[in-house]
Order: C-alpha cells, then sequence, then structure tokens
C-alpha cells in the first residue's frame, strides 16, 4: 500500500495580504474621516449661534423664535432625563429576560420567547409614538397620573414631583416608551455574551453549591461585563437618537416650569424634527444646528464613560488578584 504524497501548503501570495491590509486600514480611516467631516460641519453651520451664546446657550431656558432668542437647556435636559427614565426601566426588564432565557427558559420557549423579543426592534418607531399617545398615554393618565397626584398631595418634593395636568404626555410617557423601544436591544445583546460564558465554568460553580443567581453574578457577569456594558450603551445610544416616538409623547413644550415626570417638554431630536423644516436661515437654524453639535457630544461623553469604566473594572479585577 503505497501512502499517498504529502499536501503541500498553498502559499498565498503577500500582494494579495498587503491589499487586504491597506483596505482594512483605508475602511477605518474613511470612517474616522467621516465622523470628523461631520463635526466639522456641524461647528461651521452652528458657528453663528455659538459666536452669539457660547456656553451660556447650554444654560439659557428661552427658546422664543419671534424674538430670535435661544437657549438649549430644555431640549438638553428632556433628552437626558427621558434617556435616564428608559435606562432604569429597560436595563433591569433586559437583564432579566437575558437571565431567563439562557438559565431558566425551557427549551421549546428559548426560541419562540427570543424571536418573540427581537421582532419588538423591527417595529417602527413612528408606530410606538402613535400607540404611545392614542393607548397608552389615557391609561397613564388615568390609573398612573392621578391617583399618583391624589397620594402625594401637599407633600413636599415628592407633589411636586408629580404634578402637572393629566393629560399622559410628558418626560415619563416618553421615557417608558423609549424603554420598551430599547429593551429588545438590551436584551440581546445581554442574551447572546451570556451564552458566550464556557459551560463548564457554570458548571463548577453549580457543582459547588452555587444558586442560579450566584452564578449569574460571580461568573457569567464578571465573564461578560464587556458585552453587558456595551449592550447598554447600544441601548442608551438608541434613546439618545429616537426622534418620531418622543416627538409623539413628550409634549414638545420650550419651556421648564417645574421638574415634575409629568411635566410637557421637549428633546434635542424632537426640536430638531419639528422646527428645522421651518428655520429660515440665520439665528434660528444655527441654534438648531448648535443642538445637533451637543447630541454629538453627549453621545461622544457616554461612549467615553463607557471605556472608562470598563477600564476602571479590569483595573479592580488586577488589584484583586
Amino acid at each position: 500500500m503505497t501512502t499517498p504524497p504529502p499536501v503541500k501548503p498553498v502559499r498565498r501570495s503577500p500582494v494579495a495580504d498587503r491589499l487586504f491590509g491597506w483596505a482594512a486600514q483605508g475602511a477605518a480611516l474613511l470612517t474616522l474621516g467621516l465622523l470628523i467631516g461631520i463635526l466639522v460641519s456641524l461647528v461651521i453651520g452652528a458657528w453663528p449661534a455659538i459666536s452669539k451664546y457660547g456656553l451660556g446657550f447650554l444654560t439659557s431656558t428661552t427658546w422664543d423664535p419671534v424674538k430670535n432668542e435661544y437657549g438649549g437647556l430644555v431640549m438638553i435636559y428632556g433628552t437626558l432625563a427621558t434617556s435616564i427614565i428608559a435606562l432604569v426601566i429597560a436595563v433591569p426588564v433586559s437583564f432579566g429576560i437575558a437571565l431567563f432565557l439562557t438559565e431558566l427558559s425551557p427549551a421549546w420557549l428559548k426560541r419562540p420567547l427570543g424571536t418573540a423579543i427581537e421582532l419588538l426592534a423591527a417595529v417602527p418607531s413612528i408606530v410606538y409614538g402613535m400607540w404611545g399617545l392614542l393607548v397608552f398615554g389615557p391609561i397613564l393618565a388615568t390609573y398612573v397620573q392621578q391617583p399618583l397626584q391624589s397620594l402625594f398631595k401637599g407633600v413636599p418634593y415628592l407633589g411636586a414631583l408629580v404634578s402637572g395636568p393629566p393629560v399622559g404626555i410628558g418626560i415619563l410617557s416618553a421615557g417608558i416608551i423609549l424603554a420598551i423601544m430599547i429593551i429588545p436591544f438590551i436584551a440581546s445583546v445581554m442574551r447572546d455574551v451570556f451564552e458566550v460564558t464556557p459551560v463548564l465554568l457554570k458548571e463548577s460553580a453549580y457543582g459547588l453549591g452555587s444558586t442560579t443567581w450566584e452564578v449569574v453574578s460571580k461568573v457569567v457577569l464578571p465573564y461578560t461585563k464587556a458585552g453587558v456594558i456595551g449592550g447598554i450603551m447600544l441601548g442608551l445610544g438608541r434613546a439618545l437618537g429616537e426622534t418620531m416616538a418622543v416627538t409623539f409623547v413628550i409634549g414638545n413644550f420650550n419651556q421648564l416650569d417645574s421638574l415634575s415626570l409629568f411635566q410637557a417638554a421637549n428633546s434635542i431630536t424632537s426640536a430638531l424634527a419639528n422646527e428645522f423644516a421651518e428655520a429660515g436661515e440665520g439665528l434660528h437654524q444655527a441654534a438648531l444646528i448648535y443642538l445637533g453639535l451637543v447630541l454629538f457630544f453627549i453621545t461622544f461623553v457616554v461612549l467615553s464613560l463607557s471605556k472608562l469604566l470598563l477600564a476602571q473594572l479590569r483595573k479592580s479585577e488586577g488589584a484583586k488578584t
């Protein structure tokens, strides 16, 4: 019996490797160039407002196109408040969904339930906005806002927190709608990263007598913290940039009368959607572009903070070992 001749390894051309490297590097540089181009164009477009108001634009609550006076604090507050409310609601719910799908769900339910949750991400944002305005808003006003106002009437701080006309639109309503919209994104990422955890690690923890919560908190979360934080940041970015759904339910009110959760307000994206088409060239348009520039920096700060948090977590792990 003759042995077959050894198979010679196929040598690939170094030219192909070099071309692939250049293509990958070009794609990365193109992305960076686009980012810089967007930033430069925003600065140029917003320069009339920047030169007139400076950083005072960020602390002024005046938004009066008739008098040509503009300040972005109301929109910035509305954007941050609704996004924070959305995260407070969505993160625990998404964590519970991911935990159930990866650790507790029976096999026959895991796939259809996961698919159903992912399908929520395919619903257009305008549908969420219409549902929030026509269905969820009246329910919130009748069964949440009015009872809370009756319960906390005259109570310091808490009474002011739930004050406002019981019409079902405002910051809380927008935050809840955003939470429903970002839950599929965060839950899907958490589920995927939880499944990446080696089965051997989890089985070893179970073998030592750990409960499901102990396995998740002591094994799964430390192993997948980068992916979990990435999923949360993905949801936060979705909440910060959402336009149509927020426009329907936030009230589009350019004054900050109180810090009530039921107070009608405005957001950066909603103001841009409502006013940019009608804004004439000049200070009004520049102020709106200035708002876009502020939103750009908010997302940049959020991303930077997430990177710092991950770096701090890795540093803490090194200190423990």
